[in-house]
C-alpha cells in the first residue's frame, strides 16, 4: 500500500508560505475540480451548493482511488476572484463578483475516475452543481504569493500591500486573484483563519 501523500507537506512552497512576507513561486500545471458561479460567497445558495459538490466529489475520488493503492490528503479548497471591471472589485460589490471555487487533484487522478464518481456522487445526492463540475488544468506559471491570518473581510489592505509589491518588482498582475483556505471555517476564529492571497504576474 503507498503512502498516504500530504499536498501541503510534499508541495510546501505553494500550500505552507513563511508568514508575513510576499513569496514569488513558480507554480507548475496543476489539475483540479471547478465550479463556476457568480455572487455573494456568503449568501448565495449556488456558493453552498458549488462547495458541497466539491467536496462531494472530491472525497468520492479519495475513496475510489484508495482502492486502487493510491492515498491522498484531500487538499484545501481554493477560489479565484474577479469582476469584469477589476476597478470595481471591492467588498461593496461583493453581489457582482464572479468565482471559481476549486480543490486540486493529484496527478493520478483521470477524467473517467472523475466520471464514475460524478455518477456515483448523482445517484446518493440531489445537488445540481454536481453536473457542472469540470475537471481542468490551472496554469498560473509566475506568482505572487502571502500567507494572511485574519477574517476575509479584512483582507483588502494585504492585497493592495500585495499589488504595491508586484508593481515595485517590475511586474504586474496576470491573471486572477487566487486564494487557498487551509482553515477550516466551521471551527476557526474569524481573526485566526489562515488564507494565502496569491496573485499570478508577467514581467513588466
Amino acid at each position: 500500500m503507498s503512502m498516504k501523500v500530504d499536498f501541503k507537506k510534499s508541495l510546501k512552497e505553494l500550500y505552507n508560505p513563511p508568514k508575513g512576507s510576499f513569496q514569488f513561486v513558480d507554480v507548475p500545471l496543476m489539475n483540479y475540480l471547478m465550479v463556476d458561479g457568480k455572487g455573494d460567497p456568503n449568501t448565495s445558495l449556488d456558493y453552498q451548493q458549488a462547495i458541497d459538490a466539491l467536496y462531494t466529489m472530491a472525497y468520492g475520488i479519495k475513496f475510489a482511488l484508495k482502492s486502487q493503492g493510491y492515498d491522498h490528503v484531500v487538499p484545501p479548497l481554493e477560489g479565484l476572484w474577479w469582476m469584469e471591471n477589476m476597478n470595481e472589485f471591492t467588498l461593496a460589490n461583493k453581489g457582482r463578483w464572479e468565482w471559481t471555487m476549486m480543490i486540486m487533484q493529484p496527478e493520478w487522478v483521470t477524467t473517467e475516475w472523475v466520471e464514475k464518481v460524478r455518477l456515483d456522487a448523482k445517484k446518493k445526492k440531489n445537488n445540481a452543481s454536481l453536473s457542472v463540475v469540470r475537471f481542468e488544468i490551472l496554469n498560473e506559471e509566475r506568482a505572487v504569493q502571502i500567507l494572511y491570518t485574519g477574517a476575509y473581510e479584512k483582507e483588502a489592505p494585504t492585497i493592495a500591500e500585495l499589488h504595491k509589491f508586484i508593481k515595485s518588482n517590475g511586474y504586474e498582475t496576470n491573471g486572477k486573484h487566487h486564494e487557498i483556505y487551509l482553515s477550516d471555517v466551521r471551527k476557526t476564529a474569524p481573526d485566526r483563519l489562515q488564507t494565502i492571497l496569491r496573485q499570478p504576474v508577467r514581467k513588466v
